[in-house]
């Protein structure tokens, strides 16, 4: 979270709905998704670590998803294009959720996406994260 300064000048708050996760293997980047997501959180948040991973080499991603209740246009935009950014590093992605709707979305078109994709319900995340750092 932090402030911004918008358009008109005014100070407003940027309450980022995409958290890093905790404890994660070296090379694995794990986001928590909750709420409405905007595409400051694209922005602000996955952006730079990923722009980061693949100077390092390689993207490898552990999703969590609790609840999604809304995506603003713009982080549906970012949403496709980060699946384009650096297209050669991407090596591992997992989709960790309970949420029917999104797991099926991930069964298919998760062919669409650089690198494997797999997904995981919310009961074996430490399974998620094993198979995410694995070569």
């Amino acid at each position: 979270m932090g402030a911004r300064l918008s358009a008109v000048g005014a100070i407003t708050e940027v309450h980022h709905m995409i958290t890093l996760l905790d404890g994660m293997p070296d090379g694995v980047l794990g986001y928590r998704i909750d709420g409405e997501i905007h595409a400051s959180d694209y922005v602000d948040v996955i952006f730079p670590a990923i722009d980061a991973a693949a100077e390092r080499g390689e993207i490898r991603v552990v999703l969590v998803v609790d609840d999604l209740d809304k995506m603003s246009g713009g982080a549906v935009w970012d949403d496709f294009r980060l699946g384009t950014h650096h297209i050669s590093a991407w090596k591992r992605t997992a989709f960790v959720s309970d949420v029917d709707w999104m797991n099926h979305l991930v069964a298919v078109f998760g062919w669409m996406s650089p690198g494997k994709v797999k997904h995981f319900r919310l009961a074996d995340l430490d399974d998620a994260i094993a198979w995410t750092a694995e070569d």
